[in-house]
């Protein structure tokens, strides 16, 4: 007759439930981060397309404009006549 009126043990699956609490919240904690993440590069892309990044203030011209400008004497003193 005892045995009516005991409480089963349920402290397994209590564990169980934090367990799966503590998970659930570190997933959603990094899908957090990362959609943060996600974010900073999508505004860091068109802050650079706005402003033109530095790759606007080099030259098309040169095959190499990473190199930059070597020159061997002034340059812009040649004139054309016509």
């Amino acid at each position: 007759m005892s045995a009516l009126f005991r409480r089963p043990d349920t402290s397994g699956a209590e564990r169980q439930l934090e367990e799966q609490r503590k998970e659930n919240a570190r997933m959603r904690a990094e899908a957090e981060a990362e959609r943060i993440d996600i974010a900073e590069q999508a505004s860091a892309r068109r802050r650079a397309r706005q402003r033109g990044g530095s790759r606007m203030l080099l030259s098309e011209a040169r095959v190499a404009p990473e190199m930059g400008i070597q020159t061997f004497g002034v340059m812009g003193t040649e004139r054309t006549e016509s």
